[in-house]
């Protein structure tokens, strides 16, 4: 039976001043670690995936607000403003609904005022996967009355 001597620290000597270690990592230590790196890496994937959901969302809204500023200017534009409600879709899938409404004052006070005022609103619509996103502008538009002479 051959007997093995130990040296330093219970290691065996393996040549003239050498000894092997048996130290290393356990099974254990090694799940332990894989374990850890598995969870960050989950959590560092849901920080990115929220990040774009996040971009999505406000490259929506921005060019919600494109198209709202771009539908109101035309209306505000236009010659001559009549009460109701129009709407109508742009190339992307964005969609429009605008309601414009005489402000009416009391009737004396009507009667006058040079002018008149009506109340517009636009609002742009989409489709952000399941549920609808809008967004909505509104302002009041000052019109010089029509004179009666002409």
């Amino acid at each position: 039976m051959g007997s093995s001597k130990k040296g330093k620290n219970g290691c065996i000597p393996h040549g003239p001043g050498s000894y092997a270690s048996n130290a290393g990592f356990t099974l254990l230590e090694i799940l332990v670690a894989i374990s850890i790196l598995a969870i960050s890496l989950v959590v560092i994937l849901q920080l990115f995936s929220g990040g774009l959901k996040s971009r999505k969302v406000s490259d929506d809204y921005t060019r919600g607000v494109f198209h709202a500023r771009e539908k109101m200017s035309e209306i505000l534009l236009s010659k001559d403003l009549a009460e109701g409600e129009s709407g109508g879709e742009f190339p992307d899938s964005f969609r429009w609904v605008s309601l414009i409404k005489l402000v009416e004052s009391g009737q004396e006070e009507e009667e006058k005022l040079p002018f008149k005022m009506f109340d517009i609103q636009v609002e742009i619509l989409w489709d952000a996967g399941r549920s609808e996103k809008h967004f909505q502008v509104s302002t009041i538009k000052i019109v010089e009355k029509e004179k009666d002479g002409e």
